[in-house]
């Protein structure tokens, strides 16, 4: 088949290249020049794995090419994927729907002149419940619009995508679904289960979905602050509750708290959504889930505070971690650069360390000082933070590390380092929701 991806940014770019991969052929639109040039040339604009490989190998064999226009989308193929972005309006917690807006407007016009007979328009960016339905009214009579939402998580985005939990169409039309199980021909015959829906049934499907999530990571970190008051241990209650299988243990890991560009950005717009409909009360406990998220990042610079003596002023404090989380680039309200900041304002020489993450914080964080090597990043001081879960500070040696630091002191937020190991190499540790063992 012919598609084409409308947007080509985190989504965007991974989209055309998995449907490419499949064996269509694609054509990626973006307004943005040099983006576009980078993937062309099979360099992906943001680190993801496994990303870069199947990028070089469907642009090589012809299958995926891009271009900066929507006239060349609507004559190239019938089906086309709206992947731009939906941040958060800046004065309320609504989402911004101008990109969504624009690229469907701007697909309407040369659609009056292409050649197919029918068009079928498809949303993966996350909007509002209603938004299909508002759009599809300004649709010449040939076109559709459907929503087919995304469920990546980055880090694992190309997997998730060639190997999908599950495959949501909302549709409004028996063509619209048999085009977009033509579409997933490849992935419906390994299995992949295809859910069938109404338009506002699958705009709601992303963002239900991720209000239960943030809303289990956020209870049990208000579990974390119990244990905190309390002297119980919050991993050992999360493994009891996870074994439950009406509950499971995906998510239920205390820590920082989530950031990134979704889950923050889209239970606040749920939220807006709601009160818009007038049903603000029925999703009321998400201004808590987000309060209690944002609160885990005071409650870290307070921990910190508590490491370093009572004061950040004079103290050097290492932040392991960067990234929102692990095998990703991308800062988007990452918990760990808020933490870093805030401790920064408060009068500490911060010095960040992340795997992948170190030049998108510099040019956000300029203030903050930067370094490529954990050893480097810990010289001289008095606090170590471990901010983001990535695998390779699990292998850190804390001997070793003992030996840079001005004060052997660690913060584990995430729950990941062998803090026996850490205390045995004589450094003071504290993870919260967890007793003082030393």
């Amino acid at each position: 088949m012919r598609l084409t991806v409308i947007g080509t940014g985190y989504v965007g770019a991974v989209h055309a290249a998995c449907l490419a991969e499949l064996g269509h052929e694609v054509l990626g639109v973006d307004l943005d020049t040099e983006r576009i040039a980078a993937l062309a040339a099979g360099r992906p604009p943001f680190y993801e794995p496994g990303l870069g490989a199947m990028l070089r190998r469907t642009v090589d064999a012809g299958r995926l090419r891009f271009s900066g226009s929507l006239a060349e989308a609507a004559g190239f193929a019938d089906t086309h994927f709206v992947c731009v972005g939906t941040p958060q309006l800046p004065d309320s917690g609504a989402a911004d729907l101008r990109h969504v807006e624009s690229a469907v407007t701007g697909l309407t016009a040369p659609l009056h002149r292409t050649p197919y007979d029918h068009v079928l328009i498809v949303g993966k960016s996350t909007v509002p419940v209603g938004t299909a339905d508002r759009l599809a009214r300004d649709l010449p009579a040939h076109a559709e619009i459907a929503w087919n939402p995304e469920f990546l998580r980055e880090g694992c985005a190309v997997r998730d995508t060639l190997c999908p939990e599950r495959i949501v169409a909302g549709v409004s039309s028996a063509w619209a679904e048999a085009r977009l199980r033509q579409v997933y021909a490849t992935l419906l015959e390994a299995g992949a289960p295809f859910i069938g829906t109404d338009p506002a049934t699958a705009e709601l499907v992303k963002l239900a979905s991720n209000s239960f999530l943030a809303t289990k990571v956020s209870f049990i970190n208000a579990m974390s602050e119990i244990c905190d008051a309390t002297g119980a241990d919050v991993l050992t209650l999360a493994a009891a509750m996870g074994a439950d299988p009406r509950i499971g243990p995906r998510f239920l890991a205390p820590g920082l708290g989530f950031g990134g560009s979704c889950l923050p950005k889209d239970i606040r717009a749920f939220a807006a959504r709601a009160e818009a409909l007038g049903l603000g009360k029925s999703v009321a406990f998400l201004r808590e889930v987000d309060e209690i998220n944002t609160r885990q990042r005071r409650r870290t610079v307070e921990f910190a505070r508590r490491l370093a003596g009572g004061t950040f002023t004079e103290r050097h404090i290492a932040i392991l971690g960067a990234a929102f989380k692990p095998d990703s680039d991308d800062i988007r309200d990452s918990a760990a650069l808020a933490v870093a900041e805030t401790i920064r304002r408060l009068g500490a020489r911060v010095r960040v360390h992340d795997p992948e993450a170190v030049d998108n914080a510099r040019a956000a964080h300029p203030a903050l000082q930067y370094a490529l090597d954990v050893a480097k990043a810990c010289e001289q001081a008095d606090v170590v933070l471990h901010l983001t879960e990535w695998p390779q500070y699990r292998e850190l040696d804390p001997v070793a590390l003992a030996s840079v630091v001005r004060v052997p002191a660690l913060l584990d937020t995430r729950h990941t380092l062998d803090t026996r190991a850490w205390r045995a190499a004589g450094w003071t540790v504290r993870a919260p929701g967890r007793p003082r063992l030393d």
